[in-house]
């Protein structure tokens, strides 16, 4: 069937409505509905489903990259099977963490070693069906889902060569093992430094972080690097130019990049329910600007993933302002990734 981007959107399954199988896209999305170690307020696992749902009301012209879109694009099915699976090692983790709460002494250890080889499992999925669309010329994005879920894609892009982590987020991510769960979405960045092949990680936009984040980041000697909220709207309040700060944030990248989005290092008003809010946060034009400095640098989008989008669950799930917003930063990702590798 022939496809006419000016015409109506008919949902087909796929992300945005594209008409590309697997076999012809060159971004391949992989949906994670998980969201086992979240600490605070859920609903993450339906991260995957509402952005897919909303995605077809994107329009596809970019002044940008225009043509991006034709390299094709794909999304895999949402796995029943791992979405039950993760809801059930879920239950177990909420468990852990009222006991937590409660202050009462760990007698049972047994549930978290239960969490630990599960999500260890999950990422190993990941990591498979990563490695085997890299060996096809792929490029890989994750689609979140707790920011727990792209360690597998991480792993799997790290046996390929060495590369630096962007990581647009609220928080550090840098906790050691958070809540005892050792694949934590709040330990993520620090399981990520393990990486024998990532050989940075610069986060952008962080504005809640604890004494051992800073003193991780602080005994990195230059690995770990942080342009926080407060840094970054100290200097515009002074009157520096975004584009300035951007030029800083982008020579401490290396050639290869890895873009780490955690929907909550925007403005909350672009993401309300995401399970960890902050005040403050970047603004979309300030994200996607610093994105294609990136590219225009000639600096390469190896892989992406986007995490934390949680759809509200009064809004009709189509039309939900937070999926609205994380299916247009998913599509700005997808091109972006496409064209900084020469694509087009």
């Amino acid at each position: 069937m022939q496809f006419d981007p000016n015409e109506t959107a008919k949902p087909n399954g796929n992300i945005f409505a594209l008409p590309f199988s697997q076999k012809e896209a060159k971004v391949v999305i992989l949906p994670v509905p998980c969201e086992i170690t979240v600490s605070f307020r859920d609903g993450t696992s339906l991260g995957p489903e509402a952005i897919l749902k909303a995605s077809p009301q994107i329009d596809f012209y970019d002044s940008f990259f225009p043509e991006a879109w034709k390299v094709g694009i794909f999304m895999f099915p949402i796995s029943n099977k791992w979405k039950k699976y993760c809801n059930n090692l879920r239950k177990i983790a909420v468990s852990c963490i009222k006991h937590l709460e409660k202050g009462d002494p760990i007698k049972n250890k047994n549930l978290w070693k239960k969490v630990n080889e599960g999500t260890e499992v999950l990422a190993d999925w990941i990591e498979e069906v990563a490695k085997e669309n890299i060996s096809q010329d792929k490029i890989v994005g994750l689609l979140g889902g707790d920011h727990s879920c792209p360690l597998g894609l991480m792993r799997a892009l790290s046996k390929k060569g060495n590369f630096g982590i962007l990581t647009i987020d609220a928080h550090l991510d840098l906790r050691k093992g958070y809540e005892g769960f050792l694949n934590s979405h709040a330990s993520i960045m620090r399981n990520a430094s393990e990486l024998k092949g990532v050989e940075k990680i610069v986060n952008v936009g962080a504005r809640d972080f604890c004494e051992e984040e800073i003193e991780f980041l602080e005994k990195s000697k230059g690995k770990i690097m942080c342009y926080s909220d407060r840094e970054i709207s100290d200097k515009l309040f002074s009157g520096e130019k975004w584009s300035v700060m951007c030029q800083e944030i982008i020579a401490d990248l290396p050639k290869n990049i890895y873009v780490s989005f955690d929907i909550d290092g925007l403005n909350p008003a672009l993401c309300p329910n995401t399970g960890t809010p902050v005040p403050g946060g970047l603004e979309f034009d300030q994200v996607c600007f610093l994105l294609r400095q990136i590219v225009k640098s000639g600096r390469r989008i190896i892989g992406f993933d986007l995490c934390e989008v949680s759809p509200s669950k009064k809004d009709d799930i189509k039309s939900d302002w937070n999926a609205i917003v994380g299916s247009r930063i998913l599509y700005q990702l997808s091109i972006l990734a496409i064209g900084s590798q020469d694509n087009i």
